[in-house]
């Protein structure tokens, strides 16, 4: 093959690269929506609670809320719960909620779950991963901490959360400190 074909063949196949890259990405950001951005308010949401009983963000304004997305498979996602729990119990009349926000899961299992590990906060489901979407989680744990206000404040992919995470970031909110702008330096 002489240089001319060459370059050729390697300019067609650098172009189906990059169009390759380009159509997936759109695909990863069509399964739904991106990343709520710090400052801005959060989308409300409905969804049935293990008592088929409707809950949605809004019916919690005036409260710090945890929105966390997760699954009983996923092992980062149990290691955080009991640390959601405590601070559920010491908070829970101070203002703060959680959300628990189960992801495609059959509810008989994400009971038995729950009921085995006694937590006590609301546990939603996700049957569709509508919500999950339109928090743009892709990969579990994520957790969202949304403001009395309806603002997102904070939003932590990963299995991050331990009681004391969970109680400074709700202070900060509490104490309304201003959202700080990443740094320059």
């Amino acid at each position: 093959m002489d240089v001319k074909k060459t370059d050729s063949v390697t300019t067609v196949g650098m172009v189906a690269l990059c169009v390759m890259f380009l159509v997936s990405s759109s695909l990863v950001w069509g399964m739904g929506s991106r990343v709520p951005t710090v400052g801005t308010t959060a989308e409300d949401f409905r969804l049935l609670d293990l008592a088929g009983k409707p809950q949605s963000l809004s019916q919690y304004r005036g409260k710090v809320v945890l929105v966390n997305f997760w699954a009983t498979w996923c092992k980062p996602c149990t290691t955080e719960m009991p640390a959601m729990q405590a601070t559920y119990d010491k908070l829970h009349d101070k203002g703060f909620v959680v959300l628990a926000i189960n992801e495609l899961e059959d509810e008989a299992k994400v009971r038995e779950h729950i009921q085995q590990h006694g937590h006590t906060f609301p546990v939603l489901m996700d049957r569709d991963n509508k919500i999950a979407n339109q928090f743009g989680v892709f990969g579990l744990p994520v957790s969202v901490f949304i403001d009395e206000k309806g603002v997102v404040r904070e939003y932590i992919k990963g299995g991050l959360l331990t009681e004391q995470i969970i109680l400074d970031t709700v202070a900060r909110i509490q104490k309304a400190e201003p959202i700080k702008a990443a740094s320059l330096q």
